[in-house]
């Protein structure tokens, strides 16, 4: 069985999708790192995948579902609720005054970037973090492993935490027979 996700590796959708498996319970399974969703819906729909995991604050969210059932075929099979990796703003160490500022969109409004110039999406939090390693941006959102693997590179300067998302899981079969589909455990409303 294999399934797809946003690369590099080192992002949240890897680490998610490989607890999601492990949470799941399922074995021999592998997993496949890819640039764009879009061209996840055409490995499912050819048979080179069986499923995609995306966080549903992704972007391009809405309008991949809409693409997967009406272009494709493909459904939603799966949705759960996941902490992903710590997440900070980082800082390059050799930029007193940063003014570049970098951010996966999903991420833009975890704290206020008005005090830089220039705002920078990025399509990947790990391409944030290569961006502030390689020079390319003075700050920007990323995840807070990649300053204590580079503690002398980068600094923390807004520990921001672990967010909780949802997160989709696409397949071929659908599942929904017309009613609603949720977590029987949900015990979340009896303690009120």
């Amino acid at each position: 069985m294999l399934f797809i996700t946003l690369g590099p590796s080192g992002t949240n959708h890897e680490f998610v999708t490989q607890n999601y498996l492990s949470f799941r319970k399922l074995k021999d399974v592998d997993i496949k790192l890819i640039d764009n969703f879009y061209f996840g819906l055409e490995m499912i729909a050819d048979g080179r995948a069986d499923y995609m995991v995306q966080a549903a604050v992704h972007p391009d969210c809405s309008d991949l579902v809409a693409k997967a059932h009406f272009q494709y075929g493909i459904s939603v099979v799966d949705t759960f609720i996941s902490p992903g990796k710590q997440l900070a703003l980082l800082s390059r160490m050799d930029i007193s005054k940063p003014k570049r500022v970098a951010f996966q969109p999903a991420t833009r409004h975890y704290v206020s970037l008005e005090n830089w110039e220039e705002r920078i999406p990025v399509n990947s939090t790990m391409h944030v973090a290569e961006g502030l390693l390689s020079g390319a941006y003075d700050s920007g959102i990323t995840f807070l492993e990649i300053a204590e693997q580079h503690s002398t590179k980068l600094r923390v300067e807004i520990e921001i935490g672990r967010v909780d998302d949802p997160w989709i899981v696409y397949g071929k079969q659908g599942v929904s027979n017309g009613e609603i589909i949720a977590a029987p455990s949900a015990s979340f409303y009896n303690s009120k």
